[in-house]
């Protein structure tokens, strides 16, 4: 998946989600905060809804409502299994799942499970693509 090969300058941040999962939408606004607050740094936001495609109207309702301005995509194939594979093969499926990329497509986190806000953000300051000093 190119998403995750990252061939960008970006530190990219993944985030799979579902508006029908409660941790999911809990943590969405630290996310969203997290490139507001760093995307003039490098960090970059991706999101992939895993939401049936009938829900594509909720889903969208639900972006703009927590301003996700970043790339925000929904998942429209009929096999999860593909894009589980797809993404990451050692993510069993569960939402939310969530991970950081370096420019060079390694990735430097992944959980699955809601995120610890304050133990992303020293992943992302100890990465050396953002850093802890603005360039």
């Amino acid at each position: 998946m190119n998403l995750v090969k990252n061939k960008t300058d970006k530190l990219r941040l993944i985030n799979l989600w579902a508006t029908w999962c409660g941790p999911c939408v809990a943590e969405f606004p630290d996310l969203v905060t997290l490139m507001h607050l760093y995307r003039d740094r490098g960090l970059e936001l991706v999101t992939i809804s895993a939401d049936d495609p009938a829900r594509k109207d909720k889903v969208l309702s639900f972006l703009k409502s927590k301003q996700a301005s970043g790339l925000n995509y929904l998942y429209i194939g009929d096999d999860k299994y593909k894009m589980i594979e797809a993404v990451d093969p050692k993510w069993d499926g569960a939402l939310p799942y969530t991970m950081l990329v370096d420019p060079d497509g390694k990735v430097v986190y992944r959980h699955q499970g809601a995120i610890d806000i304050e133990e992303l953000k020293k992943v992302i300051f100890d990465d050396a693509t953002m850093g802890r000093i603005y360039k």
